[in-house]
């Protein structure tokens, strides 16, 4: 068998490499990926399953497996007439640590012709993209926590306290915009609430709805509220989390 074609896609995934890992080597973290069914015996020889949402089903074997390095595996649908047949292609996944923890997910499906690698173009982008927002689930599972001790931090008083909401819940060199200032780093932002709650008193800012989150960027929405229990303006914060889970960046939407 000859595989001299290739479809190549790179995606950038804001979690830790061994994180983004377990996802291959996890029979219930791959399931959750490409759907319930699928498993995977992570060993060279393994077996590889996949079961489609519409029930089309692929099968093949681990080639290789290098700890948070690297998977590769032969892929092939288990129905007669479909275009590659079990054992006639090749998935080869590369994991890269990007500066700052990210990853660098490399995939690499070579196949036997040009027509059959065009037609798996728009399935391996749903894949990753489905891959990636799986992994960051996981990632960021503690966002609700992390969002929550933000507005904290946005109603306390005390300087001491307020930076100990922060510490666990943002980066030291998180970022803060809105149409009122641009801070950078922690101790600025500590500052910076401290001076909203001066120039603004009697003003609390709450979270309003649940969190709407898609791979690293969340979405909450927030109301101003006066010591009278009046709203007296709303907006939203677009959230951008780190590879560790923490906050890196707000910007604030009026």
């Amino acid at each position: 068998m000859t595989l001299a074609f290739a479809l190549d896609r790179t995606i950038e995934i804001r979690a830790r490499r061994a994180t983004v890992f377990r996802f291959f080597t996890d029979p219930v973290r791959w399931a959750r990926w490409w759907g319930e069914g699928s498993s995977i015996d992570p060993v060279v020889g393994g077996a590889v399953r996949i079961v489609y949402p519409g029930g089309e089903r692929v099968s093949g074997e681990v080639r290789e497996i290098v700890p948070d390095e690297r998977l590769v595996f032969s892929y092939g649908y288990e129905a007669a007439g479909r275009p590659i047949a079990p054992g006639g292609s090749l998935v080869t996944i590369t994991l890269d640590e990007m500066p700052g923890g990210a990853t660098r997910l490399s995939l690499r499906h070579a196949v036997d012709s040009e027509a059959v690698r065009d037609m798996h173009v728009p399935g391996w982008r749903h894949q990753l993209a489905r891959f990636g927002d799986v992994v960051t689930q996981e990632a960021f599972a503690g966002a609700d926590q992390a969002v929550a001790a933000w507005f904290a931090a946005w109603k306390e008083p005390d300087a001491e306290r307020r930076r100990a909401l922060l510490e666990p819940a943002v980066t030291g060199d998180v970022r803060f915009r809105d149409p009122h200032g641009d801070v950078y780093g922690l101790d600025e932002l500590v500052g910076h609430i401290a001076a909203v709650l001066r120039f603004m008193p009697g003003l609390a800012l709450e979270a309003r709805g649940a969190l709407r989150r898609s791979h690293d960027v969340a979405l909450v929405d927030w109301a101003a509220v006066r010591s009278d229990g009046q709203t007296a303006s709303t907006g939203s914060n677009v959230v951008r989390f780190a590879p560790d889970g923490r906050i890196a960046e707000v910007v604030g939407v009026a």
